[in-house]
């Protein structure tokens, strides 16, 4: 046990070292300016901030380095690494004070020295704290719940007719046998939407209501009826249902949209001058275009432009036919190209589909329609998605990392079923987090 909790399965110690120390910089950088708000003008502040600022890197990089911070997994927030914390803040506290005493950095008066080095170290302390234990709630939730939405997602969906006792009889039996019971169907009205013995009621009073259901809930396999009960059939017509709106509610659609706007165009501005970088590494290293561009099916079914950084060869799909990607070892990779695939930073491109509106943040991953159309053959399900935006993320990804199989596409559908029969802003919110805590951490997928 112990010795499981000293490995770093996802990122080196030097990375380990490097963002707690960057970390711990910030907070230090944030104190300071609370300093400065509460105490008012400060003789040279420019000089003070640097000069606490390269106090604080050397402080908190010794501190991490004697108390070997770093080579305790970070995904566990235990007592013995909260004491490990806790000294390398006292050695970066020591530096903080030494130099304030040799006259390195000058505070207006006794009180906001005081001040200065104990808010640096509530602020530097929680913020390493609230880290650790992010990690730990992302190592629990993906540790834990990968294999069982694998079983989750892949079993088959069933819904049951009527609200009666017999029905939920039925529904007990079936999820005894392995079925994931969506819910129970009426044809009542005042019965929709309800949730009777944790089964939510849908209104169904005909095949054109099951169809809409079928994409609300991304297909269902199976509707099961008690004894002597049938749907009725009020309406026999054979229109065909098209693309639509999904469960989640409108004000959640304007949400995720103007969330997907304002932070896209953030992002854009904040990273442009690391796009700027890739792009100039890139063309200098082969002279090839720096943007590889691909048509991939969207949302209605439509095919969009994605964009992305060119990682591999200009020649890699020389022969034609559409290859996968094989992971880090792939032959056709640059070597830039290596880089930028393992830090995702290939993907920054994406920020203009989404703030086109080709993309979400979250969504599923969109294919091109030669694959699209191997993936029908074996499950038609996959037209299902057609009614939300594709994501440069999504559910699946995270725990299915790269397809790089017909397999693993089946695999991934399932996954991207399971979510979208979920979906919901707090649900994006959770697959963005997880995201976020994998780059971090410097998690393959």
């Amino acid at each position: 046990m112990g010795k499981n909790r000293t490995q770093t399965p996802y990122s080196s110690t030097r990375v380990i070292l490097l963002e707690d120390s960057a970390l711990s910089v910030l907070a230090s950088l944030l104190s300071i300016m609370l300093i400065r708000w509460l105490s008012g003008p400060t003789p040279e502040f420019s000089t003070t901030v640097l000069l606490w600022a390269l106090a604080s890197l050397f402080g908190s990089t010794l501190g991490f380095i004697l108390f070997k911070c770093h080579k305790v997994v970070r995904r566990h927030a235990s007592v013995r690494s909260l004491a490990r914390i806790v000294g390398a803040v006292g050695v970066k506290l020591f530096i903080l004070c030494l130099v304030q005493l040799v006259g390195l950095v000058k505070f207006p008066d006794l009180t906001c020295s005081i001040l200065a080095v104990l808010v640096d170290m509530i602020i530097t302390g929680v913020a390493l704290f609230l880290v650790r234990t992010s990690a730990l709630i992302y190592s629990e939730t993906m540790g834990l719940n990968a294999s069982q939405l694998k079983i989750q997602a892949a079993k088959k969906s069933a819904l049951v007719a009527g609200t009666e006792e017999d029905s939920l009889l039925l529904a007990h039996s079936l999820e005894k046998e392995g079925y994931d019971v969506l819910g129970l169907l009426t044809s009542d009205p005042h019965l929709s939407g309800r949730v009777i013995a944790d089964k939510l009621v849908f209104l169904c009073k005909n095949e054109k209501d099951l169809e809409r259901l079928q994409w609300q809930l991304g297909g269902v396999d199976c509707v099961f009826f008690p004894p002597q009960m049938r749907l009725s059939q009020e309406d026999d017509s054979q229109e065909e249902i098209q693309p639509q709106q999904d469960g989640m509610s409108l004000m959640g659609h304007v949400f995720k949209r103007s969330f997907d706007i304002i932070l896209s165009s953030l992002l854009l501005v904040v990273f442009s001058p690391v796009i700027g970088i890739c792009a100039w590494l890139i063309h200098r290293e082969d002279g090839g275009p720096v943007l590889y561009k691909q048509e991939r099916i969207g949302r209605g079914g439509e095919p969009f432009t994605i964009y992305k950084f060119r990682s591999m060869q200009m020649d890699a799909e020389k022969n034609g036919a559409p290859a996968l990607y094989a992971g880090d070892d792939d032959e056709r990779l640059t070597r830039v190209g290596r880089f930028l695939r393992i830090h995702h930073l290939d993907e920054l491109p994406q920020l203009w589909n989404v703030l086109k509106g080709d993309m979400s943040f979250i969504g599923y991953r969109p294919e091109r329609k030669y694959f699209i159309d191997k993936i029908m053959e074996r499950n038609a399900r996959y037209r299902y998605l057609y009614q939300i935006r594709p994501g440069v993320t999504s559910y699946a990804t995270l725990y299915n990392g790269y397809t790089d199989t017909l397999e693993k596409m089946l695999t991934r559908l399932d996954m991207d079923l399971y979510y979208l029969r979920n979906h919901s802003v707090w649900f994006d919110a959770k697959v963005l987090g997880l995201t976020f805590l994998s780059i971090v951490s410097g998690k393959k997928f």
